[in-house]
């Protein structure tokens, strides 16, 4: 059994480790950069595309046709919007199937979150070639394998025209720090006093979904929950958020979980590792006047 790591990223370091783990040589193919390289690996292919303007959607067929994997192979693809392009090209093209959401990995089986990831079911990978798309974690380190560079024929496909988002949005995937708001706050000039927080602990900022979707004082890519992030920091700080099932699925693979809610009985305090039973609005400037001063 050989196991594949396609992505379009070089920061996968939890897709080589799970790689590792199912045991067999590990090959990587990266689509895009044609002077990025890998460590971890056992061999390294990077595909750039025949025309410099190709967008992903216009080489995520022959990339399909050139990874030569076999029956009883698994192919690791970062859970990002583009590579699921790629995941979804070369399912069909080797007619695979696709687990999402895949937490662990093993030999013969992988764990995935279901139902948003309120449970976990292990399912077995049979004897044909499995695709599991999973969070690849940060940047890698160690020797740098040696690419084989190929050059792979773009479809008819260009982009007509591009626009610029009007915000800029952190990949929170790759936090280390969290520091995540919730309808506690009653205001949204109130944010500052979160921002504050976050640089003093190196953090990055998140939310809960009412304050992304209802009230949209966030981007939408920054809500944690069911159907929104599912972050794994080593630290998680929840400030005014309730701690209902569905934003701490987001959350649960945190390290360690922080939380600030005036209400002790909040569901968010029976799975924090620290508790503070107070108003955010004296907590927070306490707790970073007293960060700063370290």
């Amino acid at each position: 059994m050989t196991a594949w790591i396609l992505t379009t990223t070089p920061d996968v370091c939890a897709l080589v480790s799970a790689a590792r783990d199912i045991g067999g040589p590990v090959r990587a193919v990266l689509v895009g950069h044609s002077k990025a390289t890998l460590a971890g690996v056992d061999s390294l292919t990077v595909m750039t595309p025949d025309r410099p303007d190709a967008p992903l959607e216009a080489v995520a067929a022959a990339v399909a046709e050139g990874l030569d994997c076999c029956d009883g192979d698994v192919v690791l693809v970062p859970d990002r919007e583009a590579d699921r392009i790629l995941a979804g090209a070369l399912a069909a093209r080797h007619h695979a199937p696709v687990l999402t959401a895949v937490r662990r990995v093993g030999p013969q089986e992988a764990t995935v979150g279901r139902f948003g990831g309120v449970v976990e079911q292990t399912v077995s990978m049979g004897s044909t070639t499995t695709v599991l798309v999973m969070d690849p974690g940060g940047a890698l380190t160690g020797p740098q394998v040696a690419a084989e560079q190929v050059t792979v024929a773009a479809g008819p496909v260009t982009v007509v025209s591009q626009s610029a988002a009007d915000h800029e949005v952190p990949d929170l995937s790759k936090a280390r720090r969290v520091v995540a708001v919730g309808r506690g706050l009653r205001q949204e000039s109130d944010l500052a006093i979160i921002g504050d927080l976050a640089r003093a602990l190196g953090a990055e900022v998140a939310c809960s979904r009412p304050l992304a979707e209802g009230l949209g004082w966030m981007p939408k890519e920054t809500y944690v929950g069911v159907s929104g992030l599912h972050l794994s920091p080593e630290l998680y700080v929840a400030v005014g958020i309730s701690g209902q099932l569905q934003h701490m699925v987001g959350c649960q693979g945190a390290r360690c979980v922080v939380a600030v809610n005036t209400d002790e009985k909040a569901p968010v305090m029976e799975q924090a590792d620290y508790a503070v039973v107070g108003d955010l609005y004296d907590v927070v400037p306490a707790l970073t006047a007293e960060l700063g001063g370290r």
